[in-house]
C-alpha cells in the first residue's frame, strides 16, 4: 500500500519535469516530507480546456499541476468521512469496483513523490523505509481523481480528491512489503493522462527495470508520527546485520 510519501518540489518544477503548466493558482502546499491522508497534495491531470460556455474543445489538451486532497471521495458520497480509507485504490479491481470505475475510464492523474515509504514487518517494531529513485527525478504515481460538490451556505463548492493506485510488490520491493504504488515510466505517462481513452486496463501492470532501479533506503522511525515533517526523515541509518533485508536472488547470485 501507499500510506505516506514526500512531495518536497514546487509547481514550476513539476510543471518543468511532467511537461505541464501551473495549474495551481498559488494554492499548492509546501514541501512536505509526511504526506497522510487528506493533505492537499500535487497531481498532474490532462484535459480539454473549456469555453465561457463551459464546453471543451476537443482538438486540444493542456497537462497541468493541480492541488488535490488525498483521498477519494466518490461524487456521490453522502460526505468527506470516508477519504482517509480511500487514499489508494488496488490496479487489479480499480475497473470494476463501483467507488473507483468511472474515476479510472474518466479521470486519471500522475501523483508526483520524491519517493514513498513503507513499513517492514518483522518482530518488534517495524522499521521503515524511503523508497526513491535516488537520483532526484520524481516517481509517477498512477492516480485517479474525482470532484465531490461540497454545500457552502447558497453555494456550492468542489472538493477535487484523489487515490493512488496499488499493486503486488514485484523485484525489490518484496523485500520490505507484499504491496506497492503502481508508479509509471515516462514512456506510459501520456497514454495514462490521455483524457480520451476509457480503457487504461494495458497500463495497470508495474515495470520490472524502473522498480528494480529504485533506492530501498531505511530511514528513523520519526516519521511514524505526521507531526515529525522535515528533510532529516529521508536520511538513511544503519541497520544492525539481523535488521536487514533478506538478500535477493540476485544479489545471491
Amino acid at each position: 500500500m501507499c500510506g505516506r510519501y514526500a512531495s518536497t518540489k514546487n509547481p514550476a518544477l513539476l510543471a518543468a519535469e511532467f511537461d505541464a503548466v501551473d495549474g495551481t493558482e498559488g494554492g499548492a502546499p509546501g514541501p512536505d516530507y509526511n504526506v497522510a491522508p487528506t493533505k492537499p497534495v500535487l497531481a498532474v491531470v490532462e484535459r480539454h480546456p473549456r469555453d465561457g460556455d463551459g464546453e471543451p474543445d476537443p482538438e486540444v489538451t493542456e497537462r497541468s499541476v493541480r492541488v488535490m486532497r488525498w483521498g477519494l471521495v466518490p461524487h456521490w458520497a453522502k460526505d468527506l468521512s470516508t477519504a482517509a480509507k480511500m487514499i489508494n485504490a488496488r490496479a487489479e479491481s480499480v475497473l470494476d469496483k463501483p467507488a473507483y470505475r468511472d474515476s479510472a475510464a474518466k479521470r486519471r492523474c500522475l501523483v508526483p513523490a520524491d519517493g514513498w515509504y513503507e513499513w517492514q514487518p518483522g518482530e518488534g517494531r517495524k522499521q521503515p523505509y524511503f523508497i526513491t529513485p535516488g537520483d532526484g527525478s520524481s516517481l509517477a504515481m498512477a492516480g485517479i481523481w474525482s470532484v465531490w460538490w461540497q454545500q457552502d451556505g447558497d453555494e456550492r463548492k468542489p472538493i477535487v480528491t484523489c487515490a493512488v493506485l496499488t499493486t503486488d510488490a514485484i523485484g525489490e520491493m518484496t523485500q520490505v512489503h507484499h504491496r506497492m504504488p503502481l508508479v509509471l515510466p515516462r514512456d506510459r505517462w501520456e497514454a495514462w493522462l490521455d483524457p480520451d481513452s476509457t480503457d487504461p486496463k494495458h497500463l495497470l501492470e508495474p515495470d520490472l527495470d524502473l522498480v528494480n532501479a529504485l533506492e530501498l533506503r531505511p530511514v528513523s522511525t520519526r516519521v511514524n508520527s505526521i507531526r515529525n515533517n522535515d528533510p532529516s526523515l529521508l536520511d538513511p541509518i544503519a541497520l544492525a546485520e539481523d535488521e536487514k533485508p533478506e538478500p535477493t536472488l540476485f544479489e545471491l547470485k
